[in-house]
């Protein structure tokens, strides 16, 4: 798939590393389509509870929010969401119910969010859905505590790779 894509492996390199240019697109399809069926999942979740009025992208916002009183520029910096994306959301939710809003008393011009009861109780849903996940995900999924660890891992530091790619401009 690598070679396919034009990257070229120098001979004389051993197995693993000629599998690196491979290994990292397909990662790359992986986190992509990972990401989106987890929004499958929870869309499903959601029409099971006869939730229509919010997206799995909303609750997905809900859940990530949690007990936080937050603004829109900590829940940007801290990588879950679009700039124009998160806001859109939030509006969406305030208007339905789910997030209550205030300005902050020392910054005027920024807002803090948190859930309300109804964002709270799409919050605990979700919550429910992945406990549920825990219980069958060794079993049925093949796939234990420590793939999962090692999986963190090196998604944390793919992830620490591409921010200094962008920070640094690499």
């Amino acid at each position: 798939m690598a070679l396919e894509a034009g990257i070229n492996v120098p001979a004389g390199q051993d197995k693993k590393e000629e599998d690196l240019p491979s290994a990292y697109l397909k990662l790359l399809h992986l986190i992509e389509r990972l990401h989106r069926q987890l929004l499958d999942v929870i869309k499903d979740e959601l029409e099971r509870l006869g939730q229509a009025d919010i997206n799995a992208v909303q609750a997905l916002l809900l859940y990530n929010i949690g007990d936080q009183e937050l603004t829109a520029g900590e829940l940007r910096s801290r990588g879950h969401y679009l700039g124009s994306n998160v806001s859109y959301n939030l509006k969406k939710l305030v208007e339905a119910g789910y997030i209550s809003h205030q300005r902050s008393d020392t910054d005027r011009r920024s807002v803090r969010v948190s859930l309300t009861p109804s964002g709270n109780a799409v919050r605990d849903s979700l919550d429910g859905l992945f406990e549920r996940h825990l219980g069958s995900v060794v079993q049925v999924g093949d796939v234990s505590a420590d793939m999962m660890t090692s999986t963190n891992v090196s998604l944390e530091r793919l992830e620490r790779f591409w921010a200094d790619q962008v920070r640094y401009r690499l």
